[in-house]
């Protein structure tokens, strides 16, 4: 017969509660759920670091090489930059962030190398296939005097929009010898400048670069 009492230290302990369904049980649970929240967050930015690291960090060679020149480091659009749209009111350049901008800067006049710019960015764009709805051809004019009919009715899908020359010039770098006028620029759905090509450009290696951006690219 036991003389234990039922204080006695070697009483037998209780037993734990069992964790409910859905109840995390113990320290470990916790771990693993911060796990698995990184991974989801690590997934959901693949796409971005894939395309940056693609064009920031690979220096690839040969074929594979772009034709335009990165921009480093990277050239978010002014906050300042207010231009006028074609409807005559101001907004932010930077309110057209979320999709691939490709951008030329002329005057209104738009001689022959500013039509062949239009031209070229409209042609690319269009080369793109279902891709093109990414890209928005953008004209910034440098002033606000009238764009030839002409103009306007050769290229009814690209953003006429008069900007500050000064503040253009020191946002977009021009290679040495030459004005931004001469340029292309691709700029990311981040709002970032991405890219500038070379003066009288060769459109079908614009077109090879624009379409590896889309490819390697998710976002825009």
């Amino acid at each position: 017969m036991s003389t234990q009492s039922p204080r006695s230290p070697q009483a037998r302990k209780p037993a734990a509660p069992k964790a409910m369904p859905g109840q995390p049980n113990g320290p470990g649970s916790w771990k693993s759920g911060r796990w698995i929240l990184l991974l989801l967050v690590i997934i959901g930015a693949a796409p971005i670091v894939v395309s940056y690291f693609t064009y920031y960090v690979i220096k690839p060679t040969g074929g594979s090489t772009s034709y335009g020149t990165l921009v480093e480091p990277q050239r978010p659009i002014p906050d300042s930059l207010v231009v006028t749209g074609e409807d005559g009111k101001p907004l932010k350049l930077a309110t057209l962030r979320g999709r691939w901008l490709m951008i030329s800067v002329d005057s209104s006049s738009c001689d022959k190398a500013c039509a062949t710019k239009l031209y070229f960015m409209r042609q690319i764009r269009a080369a793109q296939g279902p891709e093109r709805e990414r890209v928005v051809e953008v004209w910034l004019r440098t002033d606000a005097n009238k764009v030839a009919d002409v103009i306007q009715t050769a290229y009814p899908e690209t953003r006429r929009l008069v900007a500050d020359p000064a503040q253009v010039s020191a946002w977009l770098p021009a290679d040495s010898g030459t004005n931004v006028t001469d340029h292309l620029y691709m700029v990311d759905p981040n709002g970032n400048l991405m890219m500038r090509f070379p003066k009288d450009p060769n459109p079908s290696k614009i077109k090879n670069d624009v379409t590896r951006l889309l490819k390697w690219s998710s976002i825009g």
